[in-house]
């Protein structure tokens, strides 16, 4: 008992030692300050870096355009881009309104559709080598390849493109929840068994839980390609003229020669890609906050 007591006053006598300085001046470990810094500078630099080589390289195209006197209809200069898209924004953001349709429905329905078939592919063994490689097959086969099918068999036009663009997003999710799923510790699920807990018993409180992560990861992955699926599938269909999301609208564009419109649909197309990463990318951290290690290790 006196060595303990004796260990935390010397303990407590060292902590006095680094905190206090004689004249009751604060010391400030060094180590720990450089961290600090080290940290704040990083926080800067994320948004800080990305920003300053985008407006460098915009300044770079400008500068480009004017020294090689290229024409407006080969490469317009980001001024005339950015006075288009405000110009034409009634055609730009309407035809932005029927793409994003396409790809929150057909992300909807791939993540149902993945969901539910992870949760079946777990619950049988025989289900999943049964269909799995089906799965695999229609995600490496090229969505152009399959839209002439999809155009001989489906009629209603909003149907070839929701289908196409949900091929595109369903593999990831399937894929990354049905590894969740199989990820559960087996000393967990010794524990429920030990305990009588039934099969759905521990999918819902085990295993759907544990899978959370590769579930969100996959959501991540699928929101970006469900916007390319639905861009792929109206260049396909845009191409008779039956579209009229954003990808007809650069269709239409090119053939006028109008590169200021191209490179402005171009632009929101990116811009809103960014937009689906960053709002899943919260749901994410919003979701795993508190009890998953990959969002507590951006608490510190």
């Amino acid at each position: 008992m006196r060595l303990k007591m004796r260990g935390a006053a010397q303990m407590q006598e060292t902590a006095m030692a680094v905190t206090e300085h004689p004249d009751n001046a604060v010391v400030i470990d060094p180590e720990e300050a450089g961290r600090l810094r080290a940290h704040k500078l990083e926080r800067i630099g994320r948004w800080a870096l990305p920003m300053l080589i985008m407006a460098l390289a915009i300044l770079a195209w400008d500068r480009i355009c004017v020294w090689n006197e290229i024409p407006r209809y080969i490469l317009p200069r980001p001024g005339e881009v950015v006075a288009t898209l405000f110009q034409d924004s009634a055609i730009l953001f309407a035809a932005l309104g029927v793409t994003l349709k396409i790809t929150f429905l057909s992300l909807g329905l791939a993540v149902l559709g993945g969901v539910g078939l992870s949760i079946l592919f777990t619950q049988s063994k025989w289900m999943e080598m049964s269909f799995f490689p089906f799965a695999v097959v229609l995600q490496v086969t090229p969505i152009v390849a399959i839209f002439p099918l999809i155009n001989i068999y489906v009629n209603d036009q909003t149907a070839k493109l929701l289908l196409c663009a949900w091929i595109v997003a369903f593999f990831p999710i399937l894929s990354n929840t049905t590894l969740g799923l199989n990820s559960v510790d087996r000393n967990l699920l010794d524990l429920f068994k030990l305990n009588g807990a039934t099969r759905w018993q521990t999918l819902r409180l085990l295993k759907l839980p544990a899978a959370m992560p590769y579930f969100l990861g996959g959501l991540k992955i699928a929101g970006g390609l469900s916007l390319i699926g639905a861009v792929v599938a109206e260049f396909v269909a845009g191409s008779a003229g039956q579209s009229s999301g954003l990808a007809s609208r650069i269709i239409e564009a090119g053939y006028r020669l109008n590169a200021p419109r191209l490179f402005a649909a171009l632009i929101l197309i990116s811009f809103t890609g960014i937009v689906i990463f960053l709002v899943l990318t919260w749901i994410s951290n919003q979701l795993l906050k508190g009890w998953h290690e990959s969002a507590l290790k951006r608490d510190h």
